[in-house]
């Protein structure tokens, strides 16, 4: 029995439980799986430690992107990898929402942003949008931007509601946004409808709503769908929400069964393509609406889970979504069967043609069309307008359609065309065809406004065969409808026509990627003289240059283009604009802007090469061309490359060069070839001089430079030339910047030489790269009148000791002074150590010193010291001190005199003065008085230069005292360090002498804390300061802490004593510090001297562990938290009981989380019990409260357990229960499971105490599908059948619960059991019945109840899963029940497979013929149909014909004859002899074997006759080769057909088939043939057969060949009858023949009439024709006969030659000659005649001539055939 075609497609595209990566069942949530799209499924699987984001692929379902992630929500883009993740941090006491978005291929952070509200609800609008909804507003996070912006406030109505879902439209100025919440144990939609081009929102009633583009007139509209379920009913809206709304509001009830009172809607999704909208409900029913009407087109149950999240399909125009159990699913319509399914089930024929029309379903074509035609043929001409305008994809809007409405006249006031395109325009826009019939007739009629109407409201669709009709009646027009169309080309060849440049340039910049034929439009241009239009075109073209290789063409054609027309300015002025970057590529153009402008235009040529603008032309090619044109010789030499040609050019043209150019053409030559032309010059004399310099200048090499002439060479030219003024002139400019010594010498050589000492003195004294030592010499032997440029060397080189001896020597002295005075006074030192040296006089000395304007002292005093005359500055330095020097150069050298002298204030100097270098005098007085070194190094603080002098000569007591007064941590550590060997001496000296000094507590401090680690001085040190004696250091904290310290880690046996007499001290820190060293009986003797309780009581615990003495020391101190610390420790050690009973009495409920802990792991619950009662008195803490009713368990105290749960409390009872529960404290658990109606558990608890009843009216209570399976499994196990089945019932209605119950049946072997319990859900639950039920029923009835499997198949077909089914009994061998279910499955192809490969089981006859013959599904091609045909053979051979007669119409019957063996075919006989009138060349091949086979020569020759597709040449060669006579006439009559006569002859000939022979020679209609024949019968002497031929064959009989055999034969009597007929015709044929008029003239030939005047040309070539009728159309007189005759010849006299194919077109009668006619043209053409023409058929007015060319066709001449060709050369003549 066929199913029911259901109008949709429903697929299970994924089980996310069965992926790869498998999706837990806890995650398949709302909170933690998203759907954006039919693409990406985003999961959250927070069920484990580890958090995760999984990303499904949909396409890809191998594609899982897992990654550990930390987020409160996550959401994958619709089409794009990126992941949106969303985590919440409270910051500043407020929620903070961070927001992330990844890709998902690089793991790179694309953007994040931070939200300071709490984000209720998100999704992605589009790839970069997300909607953002918070408590207060709805945000639009563009991923692009920094952050959200605000889209609108959220309304009061939404408050306190769950938000499911937010939508936007397509156009994105429409929002809503959908919130649900629980009113009166109701499901309550809320929704908020906002407007954002107005900026306002409405509240609405609704659960769910989308967005939809729906075409309405039209017009794209956008349409607000949604559905809301009331109190009464439940409806679905379809409105317009624009104020200009036209589409008029839709409203539809929303049905819902009985068995889903509860139900409402949660999804809503449209479909544009299909113009529909998927609605889905909680209980996971669909409903699919048709937008335009608002009907139901389907509604059905898909899913027994909740689908809690969807999304479009637009991959099928779908919905897609997924339940809980983790199915995706997807539904959409169906278009092969929802048109058939609307119009057979719902009959409403509006709705399926609109739903077709709308959604372009080409199934329902065949309706549209019968509809039409229905109407057409009514005349109902509108209606069967509106039916084509409605047609699926356009199937009847065609132009045939619209001939139909042409061919009628007009009915009434309008014709029937006119009321189509009227019914079209008024709703609809034309097509293509459509347009282009409808314009026609307007522009005929000058309607161009009416066109513009439709073009501007876009009733007509624009087309370039429109533009092509329009453009002859008006441009613009054109121009806009090629616009519309698309037709570049032609948009921008109108606008330039126009001049519209501007235009054309908007036009390409809204079309990027279009490039018109630009050379075309030029041409246009250019040959139309519009030649600014045709510069701007030509600028627009290359606008966008680049210097591509395409590009420099196309600008090539141009300016050739532009120079064909002398457009040279133009092509100027276009190369200009390109050539401005100057780029390698452009060299070509370049040359040719050149070219161009050089040979007509020299201004603007030198113009350009001023600019110095281009650099990539032929340089070569434009030297030629400059050198040729007067004032360009300069740009010849500037481009001139041959050595030969530019001497050429420089001496023709040297007066009449600028020298600058001059100068800089040398730069640009090769540096050889210019210093040779220099060296010319300078032959020249002085007067080149200096242009040779500037050249020379210009061409040296400089450092950095790869190219130039070196310097050396140059200065080498001039020394050639003794020229030390070109030296001077050539190394003026840049001696200052060279680098090269030789260079700077030179220059100074030339400068001397030419007595230009301020130049040697500015090379001296600014140049820094010459040789000083050789400059010094040259200028020493060159005895120069002034020496200052020898001083200024000495001063910059140092040589200043050298030039005082050189000075001094010569009796220069005023230099010195010169030099010490004015030039570098700090020279001064040096001056004087040489003139010490030479021995010059102190006074001398003295003088020159006191002259000295600023002299660094310290260097005088050293260059003195050395020479030890340092007392020679005595006087200098008294007087520089007197005039308030206050250098310390100064003091130390009058210092240094001091101590030289002896002086007896020495000491008193160092002491007090506060400007000398203690180090340097120290240092100076060491070895000459240790103590006055001391009071220098003490003054300055030089601690280690101190510690050594005092160390070197024992001032160990000056050492200690400093080391006291220095206070430096520092120094103490390096004089005490171990590598001192003088420490214990100083050390000595501290404690005798300097601490007993010291007054100062920072002293006595810093001594102390430097003695740290040497803790034996330290302690002798402390006791002497606090315990000897009353000094007043004995009560300072810090030293009795420190002798405390050092005590504890040096000397543990003093501490006791220490504690004992001191009191001023830390006495936490030191107790503590005792306890880390182990000392903890004197930190326990600290703690109770200083009442430190707690600390004494922890040391008790943690460090004596003597716990006597602590409960002792608790009772004593009476300290609540004394007892707390010693209840931990006593719980630390396990003395739980004693720990209780120490916390009670210190009143502690702090520790109860452990101590409840240890107490359960002791099984003291009686003590347990005690002290949470005590602590709940000061604590409400459920734990507290959850344990103690635990502990009222453990201890049995049932009733004190009611009691308190009875009343007020926060403990965890379900906790506490379920702990019971596990531990098997079942009465306890029921107490606890009662007291908060967990009926669950109750149930199974009840299980548990064996009150089975019981346990049953408690999962009545709970409703839950795992109570009720646990309750069904405890009973099962009992055997408590009865009551199992009444949970069972309760399970099976959740299809994804039944699997597992069966199995609890199976596997404990209770087949029957579970199978009555399906039966009684079937009978009891009809209703509510799922497919599962009937599948799993199935199965059971496949395993264990066989014999009631076909009947439950029979009838529930179509309420189970086939596919499931058919596995089952696939494996159970069940072939007979395979079959059906693939049958009903519409698997035809299985089901006939599984009847022929198990026919005993499953093979019917009848089913099969209907299986094969009836379903659409299985075609021609279907190799299952030979299959069968192959089985029928082998099987069942007396049905085979039934078989193939009942599905011929499928067969194809040329492979079924190819399919079976030869052997076989007799089977099948009748059916080929049935489908024989098909004439199949195989039928008719294997039947006429069939024949020979049987020899039936009666049906092989009425197959043969009736029949004639098959080889006949080999059907013949096979019947010749028998020895029977009829199937060989059979071959002779084929043969004969073959046209191979004279085989079928012979044949007829051997077997005596004389008749068959006559015959056969007749149809040959070949003469000879016959007269062979005639002579053959004539030999053979059969003269009735020779009489019979002449009768057959009268028509191929030649008179004389009859009447000579007949005498030879004597039986001339047989052929009178043959004579007589022909002398008959000949006589009749004469009498027909007219009499010549002898007036009348000869016709010639070679002048035919032609009554159109065109020249016929004769051409000679083909057969001669018989007469036969001349055309009209060369004649004009129908009547006219041909003449038959010879081909005429063509005067060889005729210039020029004609080429025409002859018989192109038959003329007369006759067959068409197959020759090519030539000739020649007339020698005299008439004048005015044009050439060049064409051949054709002569029509008036048309130009050229007519070829009759000769050959076999007849008419006005032989050969009468006209042909058509061209005449060439072209010759004038009258025009025709």
């Amino acid at each position: 029995m066929a199913t029911q075609q259901l109008p949709i497609q429903f697929k299970e595209i994924a089980q996310l439980g069965s992926l790869k990566t498998p999706i837990p069942q806890e995650a398949i949530v709302f909170t933690t799986c998203t759907m954006e799209s039919e693409k990406y499924i985003c999961v959250r699987d927070v069920t484990q430690n580890d958090k995760y984001v999984i990303v499904i692929n949909l396409d890809d379902q191998e594609d899982i992107f897992k990654e550990k992630v930390i987020a409160d929500s996550a959401i994958m883009a619709v089409t794009q990898p990126r992941l949106a993740l969303r985590a919440s941090s409270n910051t500043g006491g407020g929620a903070q929402q961070n927001l992330q978005i990844f890709d998902t291929r690089t793991k790179a952070c694309i953007t994040e942003c931070v939200v300071s509200e709490v984000i209720e609800f998100w999704k992605w609008l589009d790839d970069g949008t997300l909607g953002i909804v918070t408590p207060t507003a709805v945000y639009h996070w563009t991923i692009s931007q920094p952050k959200p912006r605000v889209i609108f406030q959220r309304l009061p109505e939404l408050a306190n509601t769950q938000i499911i879902n937010y939508r936007t439209s397509a156009d994105g100025k429409w929002c809503v946004l959908i919130g649900i919440s629980r009113r009166n144990d109701k499901i309550v939609g809320s929704m908020q409808l906002h407007s954002l081009d107005r900026n306002i929102s409405q509240a609405i009633d609704g659960h769910a709503a989308t967005f939809m583009t729906y075409k309405f007139q039209g017009e794209n509209r956008t349409l607000f769908c949604f559905a809301n379920r009331g109190d009464r009913n439940a409806k679905l809206i379809i409105a317009d929400p624009g104020t200009d709304a036209k589409f008029e509001r839709k409203q539809t009830d929303i049905y819902f069964p009985p068995e889903a009172v509860a139900d409402f809607p949660v999804a809503m999704q449209a479909s544009e393509k299909y113009c529909v909208v998927y609605l889905i409900t909680k209980f996971g029913y669909i409903h699919i609406f048709h937008v335009g009407t608002g009907k139901l087109i389907y509604m059905n149950r898909i899913s027994a889970e909740p689908i809690f999240v969807t999304a479009p399909y637009n991959a099928e125009g779908g919905i897609i979504g997924v339940n809980r159990k983790g199915q995706v699913l997807s539904v959409s319509i169906d278009p092969n069967n929802v048109i058939g399914y609307i119009f057979n089930e719902l009959r409403d024929m509006d709705l399926a043609m609109k739903l077709a029309s709308e959604a372009g379903i080409t199934a329902a074509a065949d309706l549209f069309v019968q509809q039409f035609n229905i109407f057409f043929s009514q005349q109902k001409f509108k209606e069967a307008a509106e039916i084509a305008a409605l047609s699926p994809n356009g199937i009847l809007r065609t132009a045939q359609t619209i001939q139909r409405f042409q061919s009628l006249p007009a009915i009434g006031p309008a014709s029937p065309v006119l009321i189509y395109f009227t019914v079209l325009l008024e709703k609809y826009k034309l097509n293509k065809i459509e347009s282009l019939e409808l314009v026609k007739p307007a522009l005929q009629h000058g309607k161009r406004d009416l066109l513009e109407t439709w073009l501007n409201e876009d009733k007509i669709e624009a087309s370039e065969e429109l533009g092509d009709l329009v453009a002859p009646f008006d441009a613009n027009l054109a121009g806009k409808i090629y616009w519309l169309c698309g037709a570049k080309e032609k948009v921008v060849l109108c606008l330039a026509r126009g001049g519209k440049v501007e235009q054309i340039a908007s036009f390409l910049g809204a079309n990027p990627g279009y490039k018109p034929d630009w050379i075309r439009i030029l041409q246009d241009l250019v040959f139309s003289g519009n030649r600014k239009v045709a510069l701007d075109i030509a600028t627009l073209a290359l606008k966008e240059w680049n210097s591509s290789p395409a590009q420099i063409d196309e600008a090539s054609k141009i300016v050739d283009l532009f120079l064909t027309r002398q457009m040279v300015q133009e092509a100027t002025t276009l190369l200009f604009e390109l050539l401005k970057n100057d780029r390698p590529e452009e060299g070509p153009l370049q040359t040719k802007l050149l070219e161009i402008n050089i040979l007509q235009n020299p201004t603007v040529a030198n113009m350009l090469f001023s600019k110095n603008a281009y650099h990539h032309y032929d340089r070569q090619h434009i030297a030629n061309l400059c050198e040729k044109v007067p004032g360009l010789q300069q740009r010849a030499l500037e481009h001139q490359t041959d050595s030969n040609s530019r001497k050429r050019i420089l001496l023709s043209a040297s007066q009449n060069l600028d020298p600058q150019f001059l100068v800089n053409w040398f730069s640009a030559i090769d540096p050889k070839e210019a210093l040779e032309l220099m060296k010319e010059l300078m032959k020249g004399g002085r007067p080149n001089l200096r242009i040779v310099a500037v050249v020379a200048q210009k061409l040296a090499k400089v450092p950095g430079q790869e190219r130039g002439i070196p310097v050396s060479d140059i200065i080498a030219m001039f020394e050639s030339f003794q020229s030390y003024e070109g030296t001077y002139m050539f190394l003026l400019p840049f001696v200052d910047a060279s680098q090269d010594p030789d260079v700077v010498f030179k220059f100074i050589e030339a400068a001397t030489k030419m007595n230009q000492l301020n130049d040697v003195e500015r090379v001296v004294k600014d140049s820094k790269v010459y040789d000083p030592e050789k400059v010094k010499e040259f200028l020493k032997a060159a005895r120069l009148t002034d020496q200052l440029p020898l001083v200024i060397v000495c001063d910059i080189w140092n040589f200043v000791e050298d030039l005082t001896h050189y000075l001094y020597k010569n009796n220069m002295s005023q230099y010195i002074e010169l030099y010490v005075e004015k030039i570098n006074s700090l020279q001064t030192p040096l001056v004087v150590g040489a003139l010490l040296d030479d021995d010059c006089n102190e006074d001398y000395i003295k003088k020159l010193v006191m002259s000295a304007a600023i002299v660094p002292i310290d260097e005088l005093v050293a260059q003195v010291e050395k020479r030890n005359r340092l007392r020679l500055l005595k006087p200098f330095l008294e007087t520089k001190i007197q005039q308030g020097n206050n250098e310390v150069a100064t003091f130390n050298a009058i210092a240094k005199i001091y101590i030289e002298e002896g002086n007896e204030n020495t000491e008193q100097f160092l002491l007090s003065n506060k400007i000398y270098d203690s180090l340097v005098i120290g240092k100076y007085c060491e070895n000459r008085d240790p103590h006055l070194a001391y009071i220098a190094y003490k003054r300055g603080q030089n601690d280690k230069e101190l510690i050594d002098v005092t160390n070197k000569h024992s001032l160990f007591k000056n050492q200690a005292r400093y080391l006291v007064e220095r206070k430096s941590p520092e120094l103490w550590k390096y004089v005490l360090s171990p590598q001192n060997p003088f420490s214990s001496q100083v050390l000595d000296q501290v404690i005798q002498t300097a601490l007993p000094e010291s007054k100062s507590a920072d002293q006595i401090v810093c001594t102390v804390t430097a003695l740290a680690n040497r803790p034996k001085e330290l302690i002798e040190l402390l006791e002497k300061l606090i315990l000897e004696g009353n000094s007043e250091f004995s009560t300072i904290k810090d030293l009795q802490n420190l002798l405390m310290i050092t005590a504890i880690k040096s000397e543990p046996d003093r501490v006791m004593n220490y504690v004992s007499k001191l009191h001023n001290y830390d006495a936490l820190e030191i107790a503590e510090l005792a306890e880390r060293e182990g000392l903890n009986q004197e930190a326990l003797t600290i703690y109770k001297k200083h009442n430190i309780h707690n600390s004494a009581m922890s040391t008790y615990i943690n460090k004596l562990k003597d716990f006597e003495g602590a409960y002792d020391y608790a009772e004593e101190v009476k300290d609540p938290k004394v007892w707390s610390i010693l209840a931990g420790g006593l719980l630390n050690i396990n003395r739980v009981k004693d720990s209780i009973d120490a916390y009670m009495k210190a009143n502690d409920a702090g520790n109860f989380s452990n101590v409840i802990q240890f107490a359960e792991r002791d099984g003291l619950w009686d003590d347990l019990v005690k002290y949470l009662l005590m602590c709940r008195k000061t604590l409400k803490e459920s734990m507290i409260e959850s344990e103690l009713v635990y502990a009222f368990a453990k201890t049995g105290k049932l009733a004190e357990l009611e009691e308190f749960t009875s009343g007020p409390n926060i403990a965890q009872i379900q906790v506490i229960a379920d702990r019971c529960y596990e531990e098997g404290m079942y009465d306890a658990a029921k107490i606890l499971y009662t007291n908060i109606s967990n009926f669950a558990k109750l149930a199974t608890t009840l299980v548990r105490l064996e009150n089975y009843s019981g346990a049953v009216e408690a999962a009545k209570k709970a409703n839950s599908t795992k109570t009720w399976k646990e309750v069904n499994r405890a009973l099962i196990d009992v055997k408590e059948f009865k009551l199992a089945q009444t949970a069972a019932l309760n399970i099976v209605i959740h299809g994804d619960e039944l699997e597992n119950l069966i199995k609890e049946y199976e596997v404990r072997g209770y087949f029957d059991e579970i199978i009555q319990v399906l039966e009684s859900s079937l009978n009891v639950q009809d209703q509510k019945a799922h497919m599962g039920m009937f599948t799993e029923l199935a199965i059971l009835y496949s395993k264990y109840r066989p014999e009631k499997l076909d009947s439950h198949l029979r009838k529930y077909a179509g309420k189970y899963t086939i596919p499931k089914v058919r596995r089952v009994t696939t494996a159970n061998h069940q072939w007979k029940e395979v079959a059906y279910l693939d049958e009903i499955y519409e698997e035809y192809e299985n089901a006939i497979n599984t009847m022929i490969s198990h026919p005993v089981e499953a093979w019917d006859h009848n089913k099969v013929k209907e299986i094969l013959s009836h379903k659409e599904k299985i075609g021609a091609t279907n190799e299952i149909i030979y299959k069968t045909v192959k089985f029928y053979l082998a099987e069942h051979p007396s049905l085979i014909n039934d078989l193939l007669t009942s599905i011929s119409s499928k067969l194809d019957n040329e492979k079924v004859v190819r399919i079976i063996e030869p052997r076989l075919l007799p089977l099948i006989r009748s059916y080929l002899e049935s489908v024989q009138g098909n004439n199949l060349k195989g039928v008719n091949e294997a039947l006429n074997a069939q024949y020979i086979e049987e020899e039936d020569w009666d049906a092989l020759s009425n197959s043969i006759a009736n029949h004639n597709n098959f080889d006949p040449l080999a059907l013949g060669k096979s019947l010749k080769n028998l020895s029977l006579l009829t199937p060989r006439r059979i071959a002779a009559k084929l043969l004969s057909g073959l046209g191979r006569f004279d085989e079928s002859l012979s044949l007829s000939k051997e077997d005596k088939s004389y008749s068959d022979a006559i015959q056969t020679a007749n149809a040959s209609n070949d003469p000879e043939l016959v007269e062979n024949l005639l002579r053959f019968f004539v030999e053979n002497k059969l003269f009735e057969e020779f009489s019979a031929s002449l009768y057959t064959c009268y028509d191929l009989v030649k008179p004389d060949v009859v009447l000579e055999l007949a005498w030879k034969s004597n039986t001339t009597n047989l052929i009178m009858p043959f004579l007589i007929q022909v002398m008959r015709e000949y006589s009749t044929k004469l009498a027909t023949i007219p009499t010549p008029d002898p007036k009348k003239p000869k016709q010639n030939n070679n002048n035919i009439p032609n009554p159109n005047g065109v020249p016929v040309v004769v051409a000679n070539g083909g057969m001669p024709g018989t007469p036969g009728m001349i055309p009209s159309v060369l004649t004009g007189d129908v009547n006219a006969m041909g003449v038959a005759g010879m081909p005429v010849v063509v005067d060889p006299s005729m210039m020029g030659m004609v080429y025409g194919p002859g018989g192109v077109v038959p003329v007369g009668m006759g067959v068409p000659g197959m020759g090519f006619g030539g000739g020649q043209p007339m020698s005299n053409p008439l004048p005015g005649q044009m050439g060049m023409g064409v051949g054709v058929p002569p029509y008036p007015g048309s130009t050229g001539a007519v070829f009759v060319g000769p050959g076999g066709a007849g008419g006005m001449i032989p050969g009468g055939n006209v042909g058509a060709g061209m005449i060439s050369p072209v010759f004038t003549g009258r025009r025709v």
